[in-house]
């Protein structure tokens, strides 16, 4: 009667990031019997139909996304988020394990596996076989349950790790379809201008939109991965512009607090005016203003501009075209 090689098991496991299928048992002299018996004496667990795992610890994120390689066989490769977690370009893997495989396959579902079908596989590589970065993040960008900020941080995550953009817009020109096609254009641009957070890009796009001139980028704190401060400082103008990226008010104070702080400074000689993600998000046209008054109360030359009708900037901006002042 064949018996179970337990060290061979072990090794290809080991190699697997402690994964292994049935099958590759069922090679090295596992009976099924056998099988079921190191699950059913909670030696091994079961993570997906035909796959266990050679103990019955927690079970660490690589450990997932390998028997979910597994499960899917050849041709299935790690994408969207997983793979985005895999590259470093996220810092949270999300609770389910993503893959893409080709259309023509069919697997069955499995819970905690969300699969993905592709009529073109993209471009995959690696021991722990995952979707390019670059097609990791048109894949996102594509996704309606991510928002546009996030297509940001994953865009600035790119360049960050010295992934040359034209690759971006290469592989972004040869899609047919690609939701945030406008923001992916805009934000390779800023991105080569400096901007390396969403925070960043908010303002950024606060500027352009209003004719604001372009500020220097001075200063980034950054804790956990996540950037929480900013400095954007008009050099020959006196103006500081404080980015602050944390969601909690420090010292419970609120956005109308932030207003009424900036509104007192304009006056300085030398100022900094801090703004925080509501004030970015939710009332841009008000930070032009606000930022706008200041650079010409320190000798701008030049005109805000309406980015609307109802744009707050309002009065400060240049007349309409034919009119006279």
């Amino acid at each position: 009667m064949a018996t179970a090689n337990l060290p061979g098991i072990e090794r290809i496991a080991g190699g697997q990031d402690q994964a292994i299928t049935r099958q590759q048992l069922l090679e090295h002299g596992a009976t099924p019997n056998w099988i079921s018996r190191q699950v059913r004496n909670r030696r091994w667990q079961r993570v997906f139909r035909g796959v266990y795992v050679i103990h019955t610890g927690p079970l660490q994120w690589r450990t997932r996304a390998r028997a979910a390689l597994l499960y899917l066989g050849e041709g299935a490769a790690l994408s969207h988020i997983s793979a985005a977690f895999h590259h470093g370009l996220r810092d949270r893997p999300g609770r389910v394990i993503h893959v893409s495989v080709p259309s023509n396959r069919r697997p069955a579902p499995q819970r905690g596996l969300v699969i993905h079908l592709r009529d073109a596989m993209p471009p995959a590589w690696g021991r722990l076989r995952a979707i390019s970065p670059v097609s990791t993040v048109l894949d996102l960008a594509d996704d309606p349950s991510v928002h546009e900020d996030d297509v940001v941080g994953l865009v600035c995550a790119l360049a960050r790790r010295s992934i040359p953009l034209s690759a971006l817009m290469k592989e972004l020109r040869a899609r047919k379809r690609v939701r945030h096609r406008a923001l992916l254009k805009d934000l390779v641009t800023a991105v080569k201008l400096g901007v390396e957070s969403p925070l960043e890009y908010r303002y950024h796009r606060v500027e352009h939109s209003h004719g604001l001139p372009r500020s220097t980028l001075q200063v980034r704190e950054v804790l956990d991965e996540l950037w929480l401060r900013a400095d954007c400082r008009y050099l020959k103008l006196g103006v500081r512009v404080e980015l602050d990226g944390q969601l909690a008010h420090p010292n419970g104070r609120t956005d109308a607090d932030v207003w009424r702080d900036n509104a007192a400074l304009i006056g300085a000689v030398e100022i900094t005016l801090r703004y925080r993600w509501h004030h970015l998000v939710v009332t841009p046209c008000e930070v032009a203003r606000q930022v706008a008054l200041a650079l010409i109360a320190r000798g701008w030359t030049g005109r805000p501009r309406r980015c609307s009708p109802g744009c707050a900037v309002g009065d400060l901006a240049d007349p309409p075209a034919g009119s006279r002042r």
